[in-house]
């Protein structure tokens, strides 16, 4: 496993002299965003003239080393296409091949970001029509370190039957249906880690300025040969990117923070926050909702998914798939079907980031509760078709009066409504529905995705 990278090793990697140096990240096989101006940096002898000429359009841009022996510059990047070619000439040249122009995305999180496409059946099915040129993956090894870098270890390769075994099944899922929707090339960055906190992926500054945030990181438990202190993988894995211009970041995280699930609702949208702020982009940022598991405090993956979804809701440019129906095994907290994950983070892409019609990406969600003698009416938002239940009854519906006490619920569906009830309550205050760690529920939204779990209460919940 690849350790700390110290700023001194980085520095000495890029500052070679007498030859312009480039970050891993730009090299040949790249995908670069397009209709953008994209930063090209790297190291050269001090007061060293560098030139960049994109086939493109055969103009050439100019950069000058400074004193620290670092350079550059902007490249206006066409609509999408390439194969193309840039050139870059100081005291040596570097000609980059095999350039392609289109949408790049970094796919970050723990384990079930990190899990590879050749650890799942669905390999044998995808290695034989996998190959596809206009499909680029950079996979950042796990790396940590105490300052933020300008570099880190990688190679950009091509979509084949061979290099999807190693990449992050999330990811080649969702890079395949935006490539076939979009027809663009498009280039995936996967920067994950198994086991990690949210904590660590951020800058330490922005942890240990708010006492909240400081008191959670100092509880976090980790297993061995993981990262536990914040902004360590941010330093090392992310850091080195946010010179590359990207149109957006896929992320799955969040059950190593169940610990301290009460204040992921202020960590994620800071996170968020951090990265964009050093890419200098309010770009989309789209989560995945933990799964069904038995995590290991009563109701933390309740409270957390809660959070998920208020960050989702209420931040700028974030959105959120609900993959409760997605689980075979409450038991395992890696469900295996990541095609479908992948693909609803696509949808939500699709419709959200790229504005293409008719596309069915987002779960019926609490809207209001209203009172009528006995029974508690819910409305939904993004159920206009309707719902429906699959199975006999509805499951995973509680209902409380004012003792705060809850019973299993009835559930009637009227259009895109929810009639809940129960014998035991006479006047109804409050409904719950999915509240558990391990809830899977069965309602859906005619279009196929699952109703997001949700309680209308704002009480204390029960985490012992």
């Amino acid at each position: 496993m690849r350790r700390v990278l110290t700023m001194a090793l980085l520095c000495a990697a890029l500052s070679s002299f007498s030859n312009v140096r480039l970050p891993s990240i730009i090299s040949s096989n790249m995908v670069l965003q397009q209709q953008s101006k994209v930063k090209f940096w790297g190291a050269a002898d001090p007061n060293e003239k560098i030139s960049i000429t994109t086939s493109w359009n055969n103009k050439a841009y100019e950069a000058v080393a400074t004193n620290n022996a670092r350079w550059e510059v902007l490249v206006e990047t066409p609509a999408a296409g390439g194969p193309f070619t840039i050139t870059l000439k100081g005291k040596n040249t570097i000609v980059l091949n095999n350039i392609l122009i289109g949408e790049v995305w970094v796919c970050s999180g723990q384990s079930n970001m990190e899990m590879r496409l050749g650890s799942l059946k669905d390999i044998k099915e995808e290695a034989p029509v996998a190959f596809n040129p206009n499909i680029r993956f950079f996979d950042i090894p796990k790396t940590t370190s105490l300052h933020p870098q300008d570099n880190c270890e990688g190679e950009w390769t091509i979509c084949d039957s061979n290099t999807i075994k190693s990449f992050s099944a999330v990811g080649y899922y969702f890079g395949k249906n935006l490539h076939k929707n979009l027809n663009v090339p498009i280039g995936l960055v996967d920067a994950s880690w198994g086991g990690t906190a949210a904590e660590v992926w951020t800058p330490d500054s922005i942890i240990y300025a708010d006492p909240v945030l400081k008191q959670a990181a100092s509880k976090i438990s980790i297993p061995g040969g993981r990262p536990y202190i914040p902004g360590y993988a941010y330093n090392g894995m992310i850091a080195p990117i946010t010179n590359f211009d990207i149109a957006g970041t896929i992320w799955y995280q969040g059950e190593n923070n169940t610990g301290q699930a009460k204040t992921y609702a202020k960590l994620l949208p800071v996170m968020i926050d951090s990265w964009r702020n050093a890419w200098k982009k309010e770009f989309p940022f789209y989560l995945v909702q933990v799964a069904p598991y038995k995590y290991g405090i009563k109701n933390s993956g309740a409270i957390l998914r809660e959070a998920q979804a208020q960050v989702a809701d209420h931040h700028p440019h974030t959105g959120m798939v609900v993959i409760t129906d997605l689980v075979a095994d409450t038991n395992d907290v890696h469900p295996t079907n990541k095609k479908d994950v992948g693909l609803r983070l696509a949808n939500l892409a699709l419709a959200d980031t790229y504005h293409k019609d008719g596309i069915a990406y987002k779960s019926p969600s609490f809207k209001g509760l209203t009172v009528k003698g006995n029974k508690a009416i819910v409305t939904l938002d993004n159920a206009e078709k309707g719902l429906v239940i699959k199975g006999k009854t509805a499951t995973e519906f509680v209902i409380a009066g004012e003792d705060q006490v809850f019973y299993p619920a009835e559930v009637t569906i009227k259009n895109n409504t929810l009639i809940v009830s129960s014998k035991e309550v006479k006047v109804p205050v409050a409904v719950r529905f999915g509240f558990r760690n391990t809830a899977v529920g069965n309602v859906f939204g005619k279009e196929g995705l699952p109703l997001a779990p949700f309680r209308t209460d704002t009480w204390e919940v029960e985490m012992k």
